[in-house]
């Protein structure tokens, strides 16, 4: 049977963890998109809370978590860290394998660590209206509850791949009183622009972060939530991996590698960024791996450079990990990694050596969550799987070498939204899809020159 190692309401973090303290070389800063010079906090204002912004630059290592916002996590957290003995035993390893499960939030997955600090400051900020993007749903369901909670309207552009793909993220939202719209919609200039020029898109995460900006940009009780990339989401997401060290703690064991799924980058830095202390400390020897889609590789194929990080060019430079701002990647199932970059302390991380990536196939993704779910019960997200196969991977490379390493995976959320996509799998109606080199080489020929 697979253990189960719970926390105490009292064991909620109390403050979030900021990596930005501890990172190897300075965070490059945003740029200004009109003049490529750095970007001045107060030009942030017109669409995001000023705590938010004052997160966004913080260096500070420890920032308080609000008793408010402490509350609401009390519905869902602490989340429980599973040691998985029936995989284990299914896969016949000596490894020991955990997994931290977020499937357990309202919104069944990590967002809501987010979005509920996003609308409360919002909230305490006179702000009457919330627009966003979002990928699979995951991020809209998560804000559509935060601002339920706050009482705030809510707007969601949802890519359209994944509006099309899965109906039922966004019923949810809509029980959650908020509005959802297929992007590219008609109802922005950037929508409107992008359905002429290419009618049969499936839509982007930088298409729909355009339409969302351009929103909040153009109605005065309106601001702009992101769910993924810049520094204050990361830092919400700390209390994940703040949780896990004290369950790991409580069983005498520690992480040998994590693996983490990643899109914009929320979710893995949230489970490993706590742990990078002690990696450019005493534990040099943890390893920390960030896994993609082979169709959209950003860690594993994209560039370090400053790019923006939407198609329209309405937000801020940012240096990344990139594969240009207007690459509109295939229609995965895995909607929420379609994203052309990354998180920028993420990025930093990875060019630095302390975080390694992977990529892979959306057909063998599945089928390592389905190895999982036939063990443990728990049907993941697709997105989440993509830490799955690895992690199975190296319990069997275990196997083989009798190692007894300890492997996390960030279960960032369930997959009942996405069985349409399961039944895909079995039926076999997945696609591959290569790296498309051309058109990624395409769009960083477009990359912009203020470097």
């Amino acid at each position: 049977m697979k253990i189960k190692i719970l926390l105490d309401e009292e064991d909620i973090p109390k403050r979030w963890y900021n990596v930005a303290a501890d990172l190897p070389t300075p965070l490059d800063p945003p740029l200004n998109p009109g003049t490529g010079k750095p970007l001045n906090p107060s030009d942030l204002e017109p669409i995001f809370a000023k705590e938010l912004i004052r997160q966004e630059i913080s260096t500070d290592r420890w920032i308080d978590i609000p008793d408010e916002v402490r509350e609401v996590y009390k519905l869902w957290r602490p989340t429980p860290l599973f040691r998985a003995k029936r995989l284990e035993e299914a896969l016949g390893t000596p490894a020991r394998i955990y997994y931290k499960y977020e499937g357990v939030s309202p919104a069944g997955s990590h967002k809501p660590n987010t979005a509920v600090p996003q609308a409360y400051f919002n909230m305490k900020e006179g702000i009457e209206r919330i627009a966003t993007e979002t990928g699979a749903g995951q991020w809209g369901s998560a804000l559509a509850l935060a601002t339920c909670i706050y009482g705030l309207q809510c707007r969601v552009y949802m890519v359209r791949s994944s509006f099309n793909q899965k109906p039922y993220r966004r019923s949810m939202m809509r029980v959650w009183g908020a509005e959802c719209f297929s992007s590219p919609s008609d109802l922005t200039n950037c929508g409107r622009k992008i359905n002429q020029d290419y009618p049969d898109t499936p839509g982007s995460l930088g298409i729909a972060i355009s339409e969302a900006v351009e929103d909040a940009a153009t109605h005065d009780n309106t601001n702009y939530a992101l769910g993924s990339v810049l520094n204050h989401v990361l830092l919400h997401q700390s209390v994940e991996g703040l949780e896990v060290r004290k369950q790991f703690e409580m069983v005498d064991d520690y992480p040998d590698i994590i693996f983490g799924c990643v899109g914009g980058g929320s979710n893995f830095p949230g489970m490993c960024f706590p742990f990078i202390p002690d990696k450019l400390k005493d534990r040099k020897d943890l390893q920390l791996v960030a896994c993609e889609p082979t169709a959209c590789p950003t860690l594993t194929k994209g560039i370090y450079a400053y790019d923006f990080g939407d198609t329209a060019k309405l937000t801020p430079l940012m240096k990344m990990y990139t594969l240009g701002h207007d690459f509109i990647p295939p229609g995965i199932h895995a909607g929420g990694l379609r994203y052309h970059g990354d998180a920028p302390l993420l990025c930093n991380l990875v060019h630095n050596g302390l975080i390694s990536a992977m990529a892979f196939h959306q057909n063998e993704v599945f089928e390592a969550a389905t190895v999982f779910a036939r063990a443990e019960g728990i049907v993941p997200a697709p997105e989440s799987s993509h830490a799955i196969k690895p992690a199975i991977d190296e319990a069997v490379r275990c196997k083989k070498t009798g190692e007894e390493k300890a492997i996390l995976i960030s279960l960032s959320g369930h997959g009942h939204f996405d069985l349409s996509s399961y039944d895909a799998y079995f039926d076999k109606q997945l696609v591959d899809y290569e790296y498309p080199a051309e058109l990624v080489k395409q769009s960083l020929a477009k990359l912009p020159k203020f470097e």
